[in-house]
C-alpha cells in the first residue's frame, strides 16, 4: 500500500466529525473477548448497565481503537485491510462517544474533554497551516 493512501486513512479516522454517518458494529473484538456492541451502547444509553462494566469496555474499545490505528499506520496490509480497519475505528469513535457522554454527571471530565478537543482541532489547524505534520497530536499524549 502507498504511503499516501495509509496518510489518507490515517487522516480520515482522525477527522473532527469523521464519525458522522459511521455505524456502530454489531459485534467487536476487543482482545480475545467479543462484545456486542451494539447492543451494549443501546442498553448504556438507556442507564441499563453498571458504570464500571461501562469503563470497563471504554478502556478495551480505546486499547483496540490504538491498535487498529497502528495497523493501518505500520502495518503490511493491504488498501482493502486498511480501510476496512479505517471504518471499524470509526465505528469504534462512534460507540466511545455514546458510552463517554452517557449519564455524564461529572463537570469536571466533560470540561476536560472539552479542552482536549479544543486542542485536538488547534493543532489539526496548525497542521493544515504548516503542512509538515509536527503538531499531530499522538495516542496517550496530552
Amino acid at each position: 500500500m502507498k504511503q499516501y493512501v495509509r496518510d489518507g486513512l490515517l487522516e480520515r479516522v482522525e477527522r473532527e466529525g469523521a464519525t458522522v454517518g459511521a455505524s456502530i458494529p454489531e459485534t467487536l473484538t476487543i482482545g480475545s473477548e467479543t462484545v456486542a456492541l451494539r447492543s451494549f451502547v443501546h442498553e448504556t444509553s438507556n442507564g441499563e448497565r453498571d458504570p464500571d462494566a461501562v469503563q470497563e469496555v471504554v478502556v478495551g474499545l480505546r486499547e483496540e481503537r490504538r491498535r487498529r490505528r497502528e495497523e493501518i499506520k505500520t502495518g503490511d496490509i493491504t488498501r482493502e485491510r486498511a480501510e476496512q480497519l479505517a471504518d471499524s475505528i470509526l465505528g469504534i469513535d462512534r460507540a466511545l462517544t455514546v458510552l463517554e457522554s452517557s449519564g455524564e454527571t461529572d463537570l469536571e471530565a466533560e470540561a476536560e474533554r472539552k479542552r482536549l478537543a479544543d486542542r485536538k482541532r488547534w493543532l489539526s489547524f496548525l497542521d493544515s497551516v504548516t503542512g509538515d505534520g509536527s503538531n499531530t497530536i499522538r495516542e496517550g499524549r496530552q
